[in-house]
């Protein structure tokens, strides 16, 4: 594993603790206390925080910047499983089934640092703090639903369908009918979430501009000129 181990300074160990919601209902003397059993890894650009075959035994909370989790096909292809931001984690199979090994791989996409707790230090936690549990389950399912949503559309919905539901689900509630969005991922690995290529996706952003549905701006912005417009387009 290519890991820099690294720092011991409780202030960063506690901000991650703070920022996650698996643990941020607690109390802050629960959550100083959790904090002490974290351990920060800084990761650069490009290295890997774990590989598909390598014990899972740890819960990997993102601190800052971001991750990807992809997973490799038979023939070598990559999918695009979930990006990971700030506040959000993984791993958390590891706590209920020990034993369990990774699926997935993971790879730093910029210079990003992560919390790390071991199974046997959170499963401390969880008889002693019950509601965790709970919190975990409940995100676990979400995550559930996002991945047979993901995997309906690839199987059912054409790849345009496919854009025009990702971009709208990106869409802050209350931004009205015009919003400007900020593509969460690049378009390479949109590509991936979405099972298609690049080359598809740059394709049918350029037609929805064309058609005056959307237009491209820098820094991965996407302005939807009219969103009732852009849905109806899906049918």
């Amino acid at each position: 594993m290519e890991q820099n181990q690294c720092c011991h300074h409780q202030h960063g160990h506690a901000e991650c603790i703070r920022i996650v919601p698996i643990f941020n209902h607690l109390e802050d003397s629960q959550m100083d206390l959790i904090a002490e059993s974290a351990k920060i890894l800084h990761l650069k650009k490009g290295e890997m925080l774990f590989r598909a075959d390598e014990e899972d035994d740890t819960l990997y909370i993102i601190n800052s910047g971001k991750a990807r989790i992809y997973r490799l096909s038979d023939s070598g292809k990559e999918q695009l499983v979930r990006i990971l931001n700030p506040s959000d984690f993984t791993g958390e199979v590891a706590i209920f089934q020990p034993g369990s090994i990774h699926e997935n791989y993971a790879e730093a996409l910029q210079n990003t640092s992560i919390c790390l707790i071991k199974r046997g230090d959170l499963q401390k936690y969880l008889v002693e703090y019950p509601q965790i549990s709970l919190k975990i389950l409940s995100e676990v399912t979400m995550r559930l639903k996002d991945s047979e949503k993901q995997t309906t559309q690839v199987a059912i919905e054409n790849v345009e369908t496919r854009i025009i539901s990702f971009l709208a689900e990106n869409v802050e509630k209350g931004s009205g009918d015009s919003p400007t969005i900020i593509l969460p991922m690049s378009k390479k690995d949109l590509a991936s979430y979405l099972g298609t290529t690049p080359e598809t996706i740059s394709r049918k952003f350029t037609t929805l501009e064309e058609l005056g549905l959307i237009k491209q701006l820098p820094k991965k912005k996407i302005k939807i000129m009219d969103l009732d417009q852009l849905l109806l387009h899906t049918e």
